[in-house]
């Protein structure tokens, strides 16, 4: 295979980047849908940006600070999927690694973060909002984790074309295109 084809194998922290923001994005829509059901007062990137570090959304004209909230959390998901990509292969490889990772995710922001900056939430119980912001980090965690597939269509278990080798069990069957 190329080296293009195994950059992102040698390079977990770039594939944790790419997803990582990508689950931002996915969390922001269930966010949305969250907040027009009522289950969260506001967003904890709108949260952040306008209670915690007010000095800095200041700096950024009004009609462009929804998409400056969005950009920055989409930029803090590809954050946490380059330190989930630091996390040991043999870890990374198991289905419950990126879960367990987003409820950390979740307790660091909640029990640290958003206390250390002062955000209103922090002060107050919100059983329901924080249920369903420990949903949306479970979420988070699925979409940077190792997707099932990764165990089928590894590069160890494919050839050169993309089917997968034979595991010697089966001698002499075709094998499966991924």
């Amino acid at each position: 295979m190329g080296n293009e084809a195994n950059f992102a194998q040698r390079r977990p922290w770039f594939k944790g980047a790419v997803r990582g923001a990508v689950a931002a994005m996915a969390m922001s829509g269930m966010r949305q849908a969250a907040v027009g059901l009522g289950m969260i007062e506001r967003t904890p990137p709108d949260a952040v940006l306008k209670e915690g570090v007010p000095a800095l959304l200041r700096e950024v004209p009004e009609h462009r600070r929804t998409a400056f909230i969005e950009l920055a959390h989409w930029g803090y998901g590809a954050t946490a999927g380059v330190l989930f990509g630091l996390v040991p292969e043999r870890l990374r490889r198991s289905r419950l690694t990126g879960p367990v990772y987003g409820v950390l995710s979740w307790g660091m922001f909640e029990f640290a973060v958003a206390p250390a900056l002062g955000l209103a939430h922090a002060q107050r119980a919100r059983p329901r909002e924080r249920f369903a912001l420990l949903v949306d980090h479970v979420f988070f965690g699925f979409i940077i984790g190792a997707p099932p597939e990764v165990l089928i269509a590894s590069p160890e278990n494919t050839d050169e074309e993309g089917h997968r080798k034979s595991d010697g069990a089966n001698e002499g069957e075709p094998t499966q295109e991924t």
